[in-house]
């Protein structure tokens, strides 16, 4: 287990002689070994994650032999029964995306009663530093194995893993793309205490939401002044390469089926009558998303506002209906934000997640 030392320091990574490094792109956790761990999010300075945050692995007792990496922070344990938040990776990020939001929560509750709560982020089966492939993908087709109902159930047991009190923990699910997809199908099948859902995958969309400039009766007029059909016949083939639910990915999560896991945006709901959870749901910011589109994809601005930002609007207002609406929040943009909220402002999912914290404290009747 690798963990940090006992204080906090802002450095350059100069100053420390590194025997051995591990990085990501964009967000780099490197690790010293008995020395210290520190994350750089670029381009902000190197930062000292908390020594409360410890690195490990385990392999689950539903699939011996293969390892999932963790990092966990284990709150003081003020709170009865214990309250854990769980943060889950999309397809593009890995868990070093959360190790900010992380180490601004700790900071912001350590010495306070109660304290920070405590928090779990991991990599999946054959993502980030979790290299094992997941066991059950063994003879089936290349890069089609196991789906988000099984990543949900990988889930449930590492949960399992890490409560090992007597007192089951209200659980808060931090979800970004594809994450929340997975946190969705866990709630269906376990109770949680909330869900933050952070720009969720549209998990019953092909993403063929452009107009189709080959179709007969195509009309011209439903196409922005400044984009021609030579443009939008390019854009609809780039995003089919990479969106469509059976182009393959690095971890092998199968998403062939997700349309039918979850068909709709709205249901069904979460929890139980007289016990839903909390809800959140938070979209990237318009603009910014048209703008990063742009320069990744090349996708025009006016043809993201015009057909991907409301299709995305009306499904994260589904989303806000999977409880009752006394306990829903949202949906809201995240200002200047693309699809990686965490990464773009680890600070705005800092203070959802300790909201959603506070009214689960609350609920409970926890003295301040």
């Amino acid at each position: 287990m690798l963990q940090s030392p006992d204080f906090e320091e802002s450095f350059t990574p100069e100053t420390f002689s590194l025997e051995k490094f591990y990085f990501t792109i964009q967000f780099r956790e490197i690790y010293v070994p008995k020395c210290c761990i520190l994350i750089m999010a670029a381009p902000q300075p190197a930062m000292m994650l908390p020594r409360e945050i410890v690195h490990d692995s385990v392999s689950l007792a539903h699939k011996p032999g293969a390892y999932i990496h963790y990092s966990l922070a284990r709150g003081p344990d003020t709170d009865t029964p214990p309250i854990l938040v769980v943060f889950l990776n999309g397809l593009m990020t890995d868990k070093p995306s959360w190790l900010p939001v992380m180490t601004g929560i700790i900071r912001q509750r350590r010495g306070l009663s109660p304290g920070f709560p405590t928090m779990l982020a991991y990599d999946r089966y054959g993502q980030g530093l979790t290299t094992d492939r997941d066991p059950q993908d063994s003879g089936k087709d290349e890069g089609y194995g196991h789906d988000c109902a099984d990543a949900a159930v990988d889930l449930h047991h590492l949960i399992s893993h890490i409560a090992t009190g007597k007192a089951l923990p209200r659980l808060i699910l931090v979800a970004n793309s594809i994450g929340c997809a997975i946190a969705r199908l866990y709630a269906q099948e376990h109770p949680v205490a909330a869900v933050l859902f952070l720009d969720s995958i549209m998990a019953n969309s092909d993403f063929d939401f452009w107009p189709d400039p080959d179709r007969r009766h195509f009309d011209i007029d439903e196409l922005p002044e400044d984009v021609t059909i030579e443009q939008m016949r390019e854009q609809r083939a780039k995003f089919v390469a990479m969106f469509r639910p059976d182009v393959i990915n690095n971890e092998g999560l199968d998403r062939r089926n997700l349309f039918r896991l979850l068909p709709y945006s709205d249901q069904p709901m979460l929890g139980t009558e007289g016990n839903r959870p909390w809800v959140t749901v938070v979209g990237h910011d318009f603009q910014t998303f048209a703008e990063e589109s742009m320069k990744t994809m090349g996708t025009p601005v006016s043809l993201t506002m015009r057909y991907s930002n409301p299709i995305w609007r009306q499904y994260n207002r589904g989303l806000a209906k999977l409880t009752n609406p006394k306990y829903s929040k949202g949906p809201f943009q995240a200002l200047n934000c693309g699809h990686f909220i965490q990464k773009d402002d680890p600070n705005l999912v800092v203070d959802e997640t300790l909201d959603l914290v506070d009214k689960i404290r609350l609920e409970n009747s926890v003295t301040w």
